[in-house]
């Protein structure tokens, strides 16, 4: 109980001395903290548009795997058409399937007869293989680059915010002490509201930047995870094709296990 009072009495403290700053604040010091907060809003409608990307990415690629690993088949969920929207393990897989397909039947698209006209398919060569290759490294490339799409405004935000913040201290200061000067009275009463007001800009861009920062690095480090994850699946699926597709010496078929 005296735990949450003493809490609550901290927190009206530092909202009544936010309030006081704030109505001791310049013109160009509101206007610095009117900008910060759109960069709040900016940053925090990145960071939950982000979130929820990533974590869908991971729930789809793990049903995608779930799907892709009972059995031996490369082409089995190719050719039932089977779709995991918003899983980027499923693109790569799409891509080097589409690729494969290609090289293999002269076309990528799938019918009723797509599983005999691959039984019956003449072995690909290492370099149309090495094209398959490609074809996958690619759209790793690509997914990777549609996962980071806007980091790049939210590391914005956290390397800009600080430095807004630091200049509207600065000229809130500079203010601060040119009417000091003009009045000819240097005393904590004249000075401490317009210092006040000046420092709420540095902790106004500090409330911005710290939160965005967080969640810059846990999007970057979970990117940096599925990026990963995709290219050992391309590699994995590589070398499944390779062993089935690639130069078979005894005719068979690629569906068999």
């Amino acid at each position: 109980m005296f735990l949450s009072s003493t809490g609550f009495v901290l927190m009206s403290l530092a909202v009544s001395g936010m309030d006081f700053a704030l109505r001791e604040s310049t013109i160009s010091g509101k206007v610095i903290i009117a900008c910060l907060f759109f960069a709040s809003i900016f940053s925090w409608s990145i960071m939950i548009t982000k979130f929820r990307i990533v974590n869908h990415a991971r729930r789809q690629n793990n049903r995608f795997l779930d799907e892709f690993y009972k059995d031996r088949k490369p082409l089995r969920l190719y050719a039932q058409s089977h779709r995991f929207d918003g899983a980027p393990l499923f693109h790569v897989y799409r891509t080097g399937c589409k690729e494969m397909t290609f090289h293999l039947l002269g076309s990528p698209e799938v019918d009723e007869s797509f599983e005999g006209r691959v039984e019956v398919a003449v072995p690909i060569t290492p370099a149309q293989m090495r094209a398959v290759t490609s074809s996958m490294e690619r759209a790793v490339g690509e997914a990777g680059l549609r996962l980071e799409s806007q980091l790049i405004l939210l590391a914005t935000v956290v390397s800009a915010a600080p430095f807004l913040g630091l200049l509207g201290t600065v000229w809130g200061v500079m203010d601060t002490f040119s009417g000091v000067a003009m009045e000819g009275a240097a005393n904590i009463q004249a000075m401490a509201p317009g210092v006040s007001g000046a420092l709420l800009t540095t902790v106004t861009a500090l409330l911005v930047a710290i939160p965005a920062m967080f969640g810059y690095n846990y999007l970057v480090t979970s990117i940096k995870a599925l990026i990963v994850q995709m290219d050992n699946f391309a590699s994995e699926l590589a070398s499944e094709f390779d062993h089935k597709y690639v130069g078979l010496s005894n005719k068979r078929s690629p569906f068999d296990v």
